[in-house]
Parts: structure tokens; sequence; C-alpha cells
């Protein structure tokens, strides 16, 4: 029997994209012919070896609308001409271009999936592209059949405003393991104090990485690693420099999966700071919350909703009443003077990720992509 064929679009350069990963493991152990397309970029690493097929667009513009524009004009005309049983569109950021390819496809199936509430970015706030996606979203969002997203509290926003039931497919981990680590001397890393790790894809704006760094001044136990990338970087490091803390703070930049999470299984102590500045943020649910949980490492994050949620029920960090340098200090030295609490939140890891895992999240997409996307294209 011939694959169904399955186009999985992006706008990110596809290196550390970990829930569109997943999505497209998933597809491919569920028989598709997977094809995920995004962009390369100047400073783009190259792709580690895939069970996928992968297409990144070269494009001439790298931000802005002129971006956006240009990639939805490449990824309508790139979709047009290939025939596909399924298109998954990943974010506001590519629906447009996946819609209008349908329109000329009334066979094939456009799944969404949305990894945040997009208009309530920060980047977008006061802004009038906030306007224009906005528009693009009221236009499709209502004509869309199959949609999930990443937690509750935003698949009731979105029901809320439009009327559409959603699936929820939340961004938790693959059930991790930990087997060939690499050393804390292989990888670069200080031996003689406990690690406090910040880490992601999206250090960005208003997500606790400048008062991450500002509480190093008060925190002699420890170090603090960053690994990852984003808009706040930059300046991350210039803070670095103005506190004088090049001795207790460290940048590793991007890493692959699955040697990222060698760093954090490093850590004592994972962060999650992101703030409640926006619709977006107060319900998100990072992956990078469940990352921490299997690599056994405690939790210290604000007090947003679904991350509240999960960090309380399972009792794996503590939750911090509100985010300043001296408050973030005061909730790490504490855990780091108190080996036995420190050791029991990360003992209780263990029995949340056999939970908590991605493995058992696979059930919401056996639903869409198997069961409902299976019937539908039976009755045509």
């Amino acid at each position: 029997m011939k694959k169904p064929k399955v186009i999985v679009s992006v706008t990110n350069d596809l290196y550390t994209d970990q829930r569109v990963d997943k999505v497209c493991r998933f597809l491919v152990d569920q028989n598709y012919d997977v094809l995920l397309v995004g962009r390369i970029r100047k400073n783009s690493l190259k792709l580690t070896e895939k069970p996928y097929k992968t297409h990144r667009m070269r494009l001439l513009f790298d931000k802005g609308a002129l971006f956006y524009a240009a990639f939805n004009l490449r990824l309508f005309f790139f979709l047009l001409v290939r025939k596909t049983d399924v298109l998954v569109s990943n974010d506001l950021d590519t629906l447009l271009a996946n819609y209008s390819a349908k329109l000329f496809k009334p066979k094939t199936r456009l799944v969404y999936d949305s990894h945040e509430y997009f208009t309530e970015v920060p980047e977008l706030q006061g802004r009038f592209a906030k306007k224009v996606w906005e528009k693009i979203e009221e236009f499709i969002f209502p004509k869309l059949t199959t949609i999930y997203t990443v937690n509750t509290s935003i698949a009731d926003l979105y029901q809320k405003k439009y009327g559409k039931k959603l699936y929820v497919v939340r961004n938790v981990s693959p059930l991790w393991q930990a087997t060939n680590l690499l050393s804390k001397k292989e990888l670069n890393l200080p031996e003689d104090k406990p690690l406090i790790i910040l880490q992601g894809a999206g250090i960005n704006i208003d997500r606790g990485g400048e008062e991450a760094v500002a509480a190093m001044q008060y925190i002699e136990k420890a170090y603090l690693i960053i690994v990852g990338d984003g808009d706040v970087v930059p300046q991350l490091k210039e803070y670095v420099q103005k506190y004088q803390l090049s001795h207790k703070i460290f940048f590793y930049g991007k890493q692959p999966y699955l040697r990222m999470m060698n760093y954090t299984f490093h850590a004592s102590i994972g962060l999650t700071l992101d703030k409640d500045t926006n619709i977006n943020y107060r319900y998100s649910l990072p992956n990078k919350l469940f990352d921490y949980i299997h690599t056994h490492t405690a939790v210290v994050c604000t007090p947003l909703v679904e991350i509240k949620r999960i960090v309380e029920h399972y009792q794996v960090g503590e939750v911090l009443e509100q985010l300043t340098p001296q408050i973030l200090a005061q909730k790490i030295n504490s855990l780091l003077d108190n080996p036995a609490l420190l050791k029991h939140y990360q003992e209780n890891c263990l029995a949340a990720k056999e939970q908590l895992n991605w493995q058992n999240e696979t059930a919401v997409l056996k639903q869409i992509y198997v069961e409902e996307i299976d019937s539908k294209r039976n009755k045509n």
C-alpha cells in the first residue's frame, strides 16, 4: 500500500524545534511519507540525520514583514506543485500559505498545530503587525476542521473566541534515559560546584534571563549555565560583563537535543522564568519544564498557570511568588542549603516522567492523524 504523504511546514531553520521533530517522527512511525519544510539562515547549522525528508528554503529577507511575506509566498508555490495527502501548518506564520494551497487541493487535509497564542507574543504588542496577524487568524481559523495546541488554557481561549474544539498535545519530552552520557569535563562544564541551568531555543524578552543573570550576584554555591539561544542572549552576555560574573555564568549556545540533555542532566536546578506580561506567556507550558523533569533536575519557576500546576502537582520543585533577582537568589540558595529537599524534588521527577512523556502524549496524535484523517480519507 502506498504511503500517505504529509508536508509539515514551519518558519524556523529546523535545527532546534523539538515539537515539530517529535510530530514528524510520530508520523514516520505511522507509515507516513514525511517532508518537513523550513528555511535556512546565514548562521544555520547543518541538520543531523533524521528519519524523514527536509527542505530548507533560502530567502532574501531574514526577519520582519518582508520575510513573512516572502516565506508564505514561497511556501504557497512549494506546496501548490507537490502532491500530498496532508498539510500540517505550525503556527500562524505558516497558516496563510497552507490554507491558500489547500484551496487548490480539495482532497488534501489541513491540520493546524498552534504552538502558542501567536497574536499575543510580546514581539507583536503595540505594533501594526499584530493587527495583520489577527486579521489572518480571524479569516482562516473559523474554516479549519482539525486543530491542536499545547495546553488546555490556550485551547480554551481559542474555543471561546472561535467556538472551535481543539485537541491538546502538550510539548512533553520523549521518555529520556541517562545512557551514553558525556562527562562534565567532556562538556567543558565546571566540576567544583552545583549547576543551575537556563536552557531553550527561545531565550527571549520577558523569559527571565535578565533576572537569572542578576541573581548570580547573590549566589556563591553554584554556577549558572545558559544552553540555547534567543533574542536577549547578546544582552545577557553584556550583563555578565557589567556585573563581573564571567567566573559564575557560562554560555554554551545552541546544542542538538540529545547533547543539550547532557548539560541538563548535570544541573541540579533548572529555571523556567517566563513572565506574565502577555496572554501567550501567561498560559505557556515550555518543553524545558519537561526536559528538567526527565533529567531529574529540580525546577524553580514563575507562578504561571500551566507550569505551576505541573510543578506543584508532581512536587518537582519550587514556585516563586514573584520574580526579582533577589527573590530568585533566595529561593536557589535555600535549595542549595537543603540538599535533602533538593533530592526529594529530584526523586519525584522519576515518577513524574513516567506520566509526562511524549510516548503517552501521542495517543492524541493518533486520534488526529490515524483515526480522524483516515476516516475522512475513506469517506472521499
